[in-house]
């Protein structure tokens, strides 16, 4: 990190600052837990070399915030020990999974750090995010790089492109559940396909989860997010399949059948809370917003709303285990 000018005059932390870098040690301490297990568990050396460099930077981000904790007088949150995790557990993922696994994490990366540099004001704190941002951009594109000489990476459709320049002459162009409807455009294609290949991992962690939770009432929660995401699979590949749009499958997500987990209930929810929750509702947005045909937002809000019961139930589960660490608060100044 580099130094604060000494010209500089100190700043306290804004609350938004406080905030995104609570976010962040969580956010690391997860994925230095995760990525621990992954490399002590893959046995191929070039994914290996990946997960050992994300390993290095999420040690790296904690040592960091935690001296801008210290600095403040500011207690770190608690986060994940050793105790949530189980490095020499038995393999329970594929190797394509687990690099699958570390693309979504540059996913999460990618969609919160550039949201949390623009909200802060002080030098330790921007350059932070700033070489976060950086690291993630070389390393998605190193995993990408890897996945796609490995033949696993999932390349979103191709289609052929009507090349005039047209512009819509009928409120008919908004149209999908009459009859008649218009072909999708691009953005609709790239919406809908990208939020598939997410539900499609996700359907996934699921699956694994629902195995590996030691107490039925967190099976029963991911087996319910199984289903929820079985549903989205079937909203919207009958889009696509209705316009005769290809799109690939899946990938060798096997798992193994293994009796001990390699983390703990507490490690999973909270992945499935923050890096499947956070990224789905922020896709589902994003889509909402450049769709324009009538039935595809429908469904989108439909999956919305589901979506949000489902994540609701999880962070209530986590507040009734005691799992869940408050943000720091205001003092009440109503007392």
């Amino acid at each position: 990190m580099s130094n604060t000018n000494k010209h500089t005059p100190f700043l306290e932390l804004t609350a938004t600052e406080v905030s995104n870098i609570w976010s962040s040690f969580l956010m690391n301490s997860m994925q230095q837990r995760l990525l621990e297990y992954f490399s002590a568990s893959i046995d191929d050396s070039k994914i290996k070399e990946v997960i050992e460099k994300m390993l290095t930077q999420s040690q790296d981000n904690i040592n960091e915030l935690n001296e801008i904790f210290a600095k403040e007088n500011l207690n770190a949150p608690h986060g994940f020990t050793e105790e949530d995790i189980r490095v020499n557990a038995p393999k329970v993922f594929s190797n394509t999974f687990i690099v699958q696994f570390a693309f979504d994490l540059t996913h999460l990366m990618m969609s919160t750090y550039p949201i949390a540099l623009t909200d802060c004001t002080r030098n330790d704190v921007r350059d932070h995010f700033q070489e976060n941002i950086a690291f993630s951009v070389k390393i998605q594109n190193e995993i990408k790089d890897l996945m796609l000489s490995k033949g696993i990476y999932l390349k979103p459709p191709q289609v052929a492109i009507d090349s005039e320049v047209e512009f819509a002459d009928s409120f008919m162009y908004f149209n999908g559940f009459f009859g008649g409807s218009r072909p999708l455009n691009v953005a609709e294609i790239a919406n809908v396909s990208r939020i598939i290949y997410r539900a499609q991992f996700s359907k996934m962690v699921f699956v694994t989860f629902s195995k590996l939770a030691h107490t039925k009432e967190l099976k029963q929660h991911f087996g319910k997010g199984r289903d929820g995401i079985q549903k989205v699979l079937d909203l919207l590949q009958e889009v696509l399949e209705k316009e005769n749009i290809p799109i690939a499958a899946s990938g060798d997500y096997q798992i193994s059948n293994v009796e001990i987990s390699p983390f703990s209930d507490k490690l999973m929810l909270f992945f499935v809370n923050t890096c499947l929750g956070i990224f789905c509702f922020t896709m589902i947005n994003q889509a909402m917003a450049s769709s324009l045909r009538t039935d595809i937002v429908t469904k989108l809000g439909k999956i919305s709303d589901d979506m949000k019961k489902f994540y609701g139930m999880g962070l209530l589960l986590a507040i009734k285990e005691k799992w869940f660490e408050q943000p720091p608060q205001s003092i009440d100044r109503k007392v």
